[in-house]
């Protein structure tokens, strides 16, 4: 008869009262700031998400283009009434954001992508200032800690604008409608409107 030593088991057998160990879901701010929605729904991911990845993409690439129309613009107005932000639209529609984008994208390499795109949004759609103005570019950059020359090297490297792109249609491969998109582990949510739904998978993940 073999007797067990309870002390032993205890020290070998597999915890059953460890809690489980959560994984942690890689999170992704997918932007175009030629977009108001990426203003109204950049500050509210910002508070919301930790290490969260903040990366340009092409909306065009997507099918959807700028906000141009009364409708569309009305609607973005009242949206930006519900979220108590304010709104002033840029004197030159629609915004000219290439120069914009490929500093971003230097931002994003640089992990301060969140506070270029705060910055520049603001800028945009609270000043009305136009982001293709180096002066303003340089501005939105600065808060990143972006020094002017950098910023001057990034804003006139066209070979930024292919990874953007692709970026774009990589989206769009995966289901993506509209942006800003936010992508949880495995799933994306496209629209700033369903941020907090992106923010409700993280919490449960």
């Amino acid at each position: 008869m073999n007797v067990v030593s309870l002390e032993r088991y205890r020290q070998t057998a597999p915890s059953r009262t460890r809690p489980l160990r959560r994984i942690a879901l890689h999170s992704s701010f997918y932007f175009d700031l030629a977009s108001p929605y990426t203003y109204l729904a950049a500050e509210r991911a910002e508070r919301t998400f930790a290490r969260l990845r903040w990366l340009p993409a092409c909306m065009d690439a997507l099918q959807c283009g700028a906000v141009t129309g009364e409708d569309e613009r009305a609607f973005v107005e009242e949206r930006a009434a519900q979220l108590g932000l304010p709104l002033v639209w840029p004197a030159v529609a629609p915004v000219h954001r290439e120069r914009a984008m490929r500093v971003a994208s230097l931002a994003a390499e640089r992990g301060c992508g969140s506070a270029f795109v705060l910055a520049a949004s603001r800028l945009v759609y609270c000043g009305g200032y136009r982001i293709d103005d180096p002066e303003i570019l340089a501005e939105a950059a600065a808060a990143a800690s972006i020094d002017l020359d950098e910023m001057l090297q990034a804003a006139g490297d066209i070979a930024r604008d292919g990874p953007i792109e692709q970026t774009g249609r990589r989206l769009l491969a995966a289901g993506a409608t509209r942006l800003p998109a936010l992508r949880v582990g495995a799933q994306l949510f496209c629209g700033e409107a369903r941020l907090a739904e992106a923010a409700a998978a993280r919490a449960s993940a």
